[in-house]
């Protein structure tokens, strides 16, 4: 059994190929993980970076991936505008989305990860509008749930990093970092 931690840098695919564009291919796992046998445990959007977990282990991606086992997921989450309390109480109590409403969360206001590496490309900054810092941890994995989530308080996603898969973390992973576990 192979198991492996991967800090996905932004703009890559959570997968093997890209099947999904014409023209010059996007990047994929396979341009820093070369592992025959170990697929991912769930997905990360292109544009979030932080901790994947990949497995040859059908059981253990299961209990990563699937929401009924309620394995906790930790992002770091730079929003457009400072976060105030109204927000944070709500991210943690859930809201209500187009899909129905979200399993309460735990959601702190947080300074800047220590030690972050820079995002290529940078993230949009406006000098009229601060942003702030959350530690946003949920048990169930919606397409763009953690971005929706933001938007819905009012405060839009800027960058976002998983941290932490259940008791796994990105730390001392650099993006297009690996290592087995």
């Amino acid at each position: 059994m192979t198991t492996i931690l991967f800090n996905k840098p932004f703009g890559v695919l959570s997968q093997f190929t890209d099947k999904g564009t014409e023209g010059s291919p996007r990047p994929t796992l396979s341009a820093f993980i070369d592992v025959p046998g170990v697929y991912p445990a769930g997905r990360l959007d292109r544009d979030s970076e932080g901790l994947m977990m990949l497995t040859s282990d059908g059981a253990l991606q299961a209990r990563i991936a699937h929401p009924k086992f309620k394995a906790p997921k930790t992002y770091w989450v730079q929003v457009e505008g400072k976060a105030d309390d109204d927000a944070l109480r709500a991210l943690a109590s859930g809201v209500t989305l187009k899909d129905g409403p979200t399993k309460p969360a735990t959601a702190i206001r947080m300074d800047a990860p220590p030690d972050l590496w820079p995002r290529n490309p940078p993230i949009r900054v406006r000098k009229s509008v601060p942003d702030s810092w959350l530690s946003l941890t949920l048990r169930e994995g919606r397409n763009r749930q953690v971005r929706r989530m933001t938007a819905h308080v009012g405060f839009p996603t800027l960058r976002l990093i998983r941290a932490q898969i259940g008791e796994w973390s990105v730390d001392g992973l650099a993006p297009g970092e690996w290592r087995a576990i």
